[in-house]
């Protein structure tokens, strides 16, 4: 039997912008820290696809289970896996989940299970929402989700507000445990692939480096990256990410500069890894620098030790003492877990 839309459906993107929206046409919901996932079921069959078109369902069996446990059997939703941790959401256990062998994928899915929040329903009883405005699919999947979510722990609906005021006080109430926030306007349908209608404004941050290393271009003898370290409990300095957002002007002026800081051993907590199926005995080599030069640079993350993505130079600091650069900085606080807002009142995409 055919699955009420076909699978490898590129899922609705969001643009990035740095302001959140106002207007009436406007609803707004956490960004949450996971992996986008579109659920199609039809009977018996059920698939779980990414948003770059890979299966999940091998990855995440108890989201697989969850979804068989609903009494609905013809649907097709949209939403992000999340890994609960604490009062928080684990990405990096997420990403455990990735390649490991299926009796250790099957152990995970126990100890660290899975969670499906749900923000989007795109067809329902075999019928394509697609075409509807955001207002009318919001309706169809609270209606949806009060049916069939009530009695399972591993799924629940994402809150939406229409409020302007709310949105802002998401950031306030869950700071650093939330990823940001998505706004969609209302009067829209669902746009597979697009980015129009739909945008996210993400919690960006700030934190002061020491530069504990560098790594040459890979083409030249010019610096690529900057290595960055902060400073653990214990006094040692992590290697905690890179940065390499500069002019090919500045690379070449740096260059000199660093290479006369050279000294082992860079890094006296965590260092830069060695090989791995992601990258070359290249990217792997990289030369040590004596702890004197700090760096403002901005990020989005900090998750599992790490800067989940390469980060922004902003500034130099001569001015700030290295041993001032410590993990505190990045330390995540919240006023409360990013969950306590699925299971907080709301105010609805459809309220008065």
């Amino acid at each position: 039997m055919a699955l009420p839309i076909k699978t490898s459906y590129e899922p609705m993107n969001a643009k990035l912008v740095s302001e959140i929206p106002k207007g009436d046409n406007w609803q707004y919901e956490p960004k949450w820290d996971g992996f986008r996932c579109i659920v199609f079921r039809d009977g018996k069959t059920i698939h779980l696809q990414s948003k770059s078109g890979q299966p999940l369902e091998r990855y995440f069996p108890e989201v697989v289970e969850t979804i068989a446990k609903l009494k609905a059997d013809k649907f097709v939703i949209d939403g992000e896996i999340v890994i609960p941790e604490g009062e928080g959401l684990s990405f990096d256990a997420l990403l455990q989940r990735i390649h490991p062998a299926e009796s250790r994928i099957r152990k995970l899915s126990k100890e660290t299970p899975g969670k499906l929040i749900v923000f989007d329903i795109v067809a329902e009883k075999g019928k394509s929402l697609v075409e509807e405005p955001l207002s009318v699919r919001r309706k169809h999947l609270e209606a949806f989700a009060k049916k069939y979510f009530k009695d399972e722990e591993r799924i629940t609906l994402s809150p939406s507000t229409t409020s302007y005021a709310d949105a802002k006080r998401w950031f306030g109430e869950v700071g650093a445990a939330l990823d940001g926030i998505i706004a969609k306007r209302t009067d829209m349908p669902y746009q597979s692939g697009n980015r129009e209608g739909m945008v996210k404004i993400k919690n960006i941050r700030t934190a002061d480096c020491v530069v504990g290393g560098f790594r040459y271009a890979e083409n030249a003898k010019v610096i690529g990256s900057l290595l960055l370290g902060l400073y653990n409990e214990e006094g040692k300095l992590d290697h905690v990410g890179f940065c390499s957002s500069f002019k090919a002007s500045e690379r070449k002026a740096l260059t000199p500069k660093l290479e006369k800081l050279i000294e082992p051993p860079g890094f006296t907590g965590s260092a830069p890894g060695g090989p791995s199926r992601w990258s070359t005995k290249r990217s792997t080599e990289w030369q040590p620098l004596k702890h004197v030069l700090v760096v403002e640079v901005q990020y989005d993350h900090f998750t599992g030790g790490r800067f989940r993505h390469g980060t922004k130079l902003l500034r130099w600091r001569p001015d700030k003492a290295p041993k001032q650069c410590t993990m505190k900085q990045v330390k995540q606080e919240a006023a409360q877990s990013p969950l306590k807002l699925t299971r907080s009142k709301q105010r609805s995409s459809h309220a008065a």
